[in-house]
């Protein structure tokens, strides 16, 4: 198993495969996203060697991000790949849903046995204020046509955005009364390109659950294989509520996550001011023990935290740059 020198393991690795997304979201990418010259993200053959290398390294949950995933039309072909391998247990997939009501089996039927929906509010015309689509209605569909499938658990990510959604909290509870379906609220966090947005909507995580317990909810054990949010169940409710609190007190000390950015950089920190190439190890497969060797050795240069608290948001623009 991966340890950094503070003794965190990491089971866990968060692929982005694209930096595009076809949603101008207005925390992340208010004016849409503007292709930077030649889109060469890593291929399908490079992506299923890298995910290799973490496996050999003890990695047993991998989630696919973008941007938006499944803008890549090959992304069934890599998430079979990685299926096939056999070892990692966990293929998650996070998406905004667009392309969810039309391909929910086809990603079923490639292996991908968790999924991750972003929905920042359950009002249609709010909905389309902040993402710029109107396409609430055909999303929660495809969330059903998933469930359908077999893919479980399904989760449903929903950024904290003060005076825009945050009157929905009850909304969202209900959904997971009624619903075999968990909600995660995500603090809103700043990036290089948000901070006049973020300034303005920022809401502190503990508001939140300030609520939950207000309405009954008692804070669930983590797995080893969790993501970063703190869960709260309730004896009436069939799914979860999670809160991801980046600002809160000790949230890095709980880190299980590495990230690779669709160039093939590895991320110790979704904040962090440093991308260590790893695209030149994956150009044959006779490179695996360079490759395991290299991330091994990056390990040591894993920080105790992330500096938000401070403002410095590291190398990240925005979140469809690195998938969150």
């Amino acid at each position: 198993m991966l340890e950094d020198l503070l003794g965190r393991s990491f089971p866990y690795l968060r692929l982005s495969v694209t930096e595009a997304c076809n949603f101008r979201c207005s925390y992340c990418l208010p004016d849409g996203y503007k292709k930077t010259g030649v889109s060469d993200f890593l291929s399908a053959d490079e992506i299923i060697r890298l995910v290799s290398g973490f496996a050999d390294l003890g990695v047993r949950k991998v989630r696919l991000t973008g941007g938006e995933p499944t803008l890549r039309r090959d992304i069934p072909t890599i998430a079979s790949a990685i299926s096939a391998l056999g070892r990692i247990e966990t293929l998650a997939m996070t998406t905004n849903g667009y392309n969810l009501k039309t391909q929910a089996g086809i990603f079923a039927d490639s292996g991908i046995n968790a999924l991750n929906v972003s929905i920042d509010s359950l009002q249609a015309d709010k909905f389309h204020r902040i993402t710029g689509h109107d396409k609430l209605k055909d999303i929660l569909e495809g969330i059903d046509l998933a469930r359908k499938a077999g893919i479980k658990p399904i989760k449903i990510n929903c950024v904290l955005i003060k005076g825009v959604n945050d009157d929905e909290w009850p909304d969202f509870v209900a959904l997971a009364r009624r619903e075999d379906i968990s909600i995660r609220f995500i603090e809103l966090m700043q990036t290089g390109d948000n901070g006049d947005y973020f300034r303005k909507h920022h809401l502190s995580g503990e508001v939140l659950q300030a609520y939950l317990t207000a309405e009954g909810f008692a804070p669930l054990p983590r797995s080893a294989t969790g993501g970063p949010a703190l869960e709260y169940g309730h004896p009436d409710h069939g799914g979860r509520i999670g809160i991801i609190a980046p600002y809160s007190k000790d949230f890095c000390t709980t880190c299980n996550r590495l990230r690779v950015t669709a160039r093939g950089d590895l991320r110790l920190c979704l904040f962090g001011e440093f991308g260590y190439g790893l695209r030149p190890y994956l150009q044959s497969a006779d490179q695996r023990n360079e490759l395991t060797q290299r991330i091994t050795d990056l390990l040591s240069y894993k920080t105790r935290s992330h500096n938000l608290g401070q403002g410095v948001t590291g190398l990240t623009p925005h979140l469809a740059s690195i998938g969150g």
